[in-house]
């Protein structure tokens, strides 16, 4: 019965389903606790390394915003800028128009020795005071718009105005190198054209043509596209082999390049306008904008070499038919340099200026 009753009080104080509860409750409450810290602990661990780019973020959206801020001042100012700009060109073109006729007219007035020289003398008073008013409207021009590719120095500062204005997709330079272009007078042409090619460089006429070229390839805008030609009977490219094709103003090289070119280029021949207007015509797609530099009528066309003496009569013949070639629709503008006795020419290239909405120019020869 003792053993018995022994066995009995010995089974009722292990009571293994409370055990089992506890431990359950404990290892729950435990996993919760471990959760809670872990959990806790990843959160700061992830604020503290995501600190650095946070304020790395904070500080680009703060440069954003200044940049957008900077933005709308910079289109402020180009807006104000492009405003004077047209401004400027405005005015320059309208004394431009002014000029041309009374520059024309003056040429004719020169030509004619029964002419007052008081009647001279204020004209070219008129011409001057229009030019130093156009001067300065073309230097506000260039002060605003310096975005030239190639630079150009001039003597003396001597980067005075002309009236020309470089705009337009595709231009088109056209430079005479027949051997007039040697001199202004019969004589010393013929008296140059036997000379040796390096003397013939040293040409004072040549050395401006080639001057103004390069002055002119100078302002061309970069996102434009250009050809440069020299004509005498025949027409060639300064770059060799493109002629008919466009080449970019943004290519500096190529661009210097062919200034390169023409460094080593010797008049030669008479002048065929007639070929040059149909190496025009082939440009695809056509120029919207020329320069022409020559000294005068053309001598030569394709119906035949002439007989004997061009006479000036000949010349404005030969101008005339040659005109038929020309493409339409484009702004012909014309730099004429001087020659003796070619008197119809500045008549008969301002005619051609005007017509086609281009501009009409005779240097001083100091230019450019």
């Amino acid at each position: 019965m003792a053993g018995g009753s022994k066995g009995k009080k010995s089974s009722r104080n292990f009571d293994p389903v409370s055990l089992s509860f506890l431990d359950v409750i404990s290892c729950g409450f435990g996993a919760v606790v471990l959760l809670f810290l872990i959990t806790d602990h990843s959160s700061a661990l992830q604020a503290v390394q995501n600190a650095p780019a946070a304020a790395e973020v904070e500080l680009l959206e703060e440069e954003i915003l200044e940049g957008q801020q900077g933005l709308v001042r910079l289109r402020n100012t180009l807006s104000d800028v492009d405003d004077r700009l047209a401004v400027a060109q405005g005015l320059a073109s309208r004394i431009q128009q002014q000029l041309d006729p009374l520059r024309a007219e003056l040429v004719l007035l020169e030509s004619e020795s029964d002419t007052e020289a008081e009647t001279i003398a204020k004209l070219k008073t008129e011409i001057a005071t229009l030019e130093a008013e156009l001067a300065k409207l073309r230097a506000e021009e260039e002060l605003q718009s310096g975005n030239n590719i190639r630079a150009f120095i001039g003597e003396g500062n001597r980067q005075y105005l002309t009236g020309l204005i470089l705009g337009g997709n595709r231009i088109l330079i056209l430079l005479d190198k027949s051997a007039s272009m040697l001199d202004n007078t019969i004589v010393n042409i013929i008296r140059r054209r036997n000379m040796s090619d390096s003397d013939k460089l040293k040409a004072p006429k040549w050395e401006q043509a080639r001057k103004t070229v390069d002055w002119l390839t100078a302002r061309l805008p970069p996102p434009s596209q250009y050809q440069i030609y020299t004509f005498s009977n025949e027409v060639q490219s300064l770059i060799p082999g493109t002629e008919g094709s466009w080449l970019e103003v943004a290519d500096e090289e190529q661009l210097n390049q062919a200034i390169s070119n023409l460094e080593s280029t010797i008049p030669i021949e008479g002048t065929n306008l007639e070929n040059l207007f149909v190496a025009i015509k082939q440009l695809d797609p056509k120029p919207d904008n020329i320069f022409l530099i020559t000294d005068g009528l053309p001598t030569l066309e394709n119906r035949g070499a002439a007989k004997g003496l061009v006479t000036g009569r000949d010349r404005e013949r030969i101008f005339e038919r040659a005109l038929q070639e020309l493409p339409e629709g484009v702004p012909i503008n014309v730099i004429l340099e001087p020659l003796e006795g070619d008197p119809m020419a500045a008549s008969l290239y301002w005619q051609l200026s005007v017509n086609t909405g281009g501009s009409f120019l005779t240097p001083s020869s100091d230019w450019p």
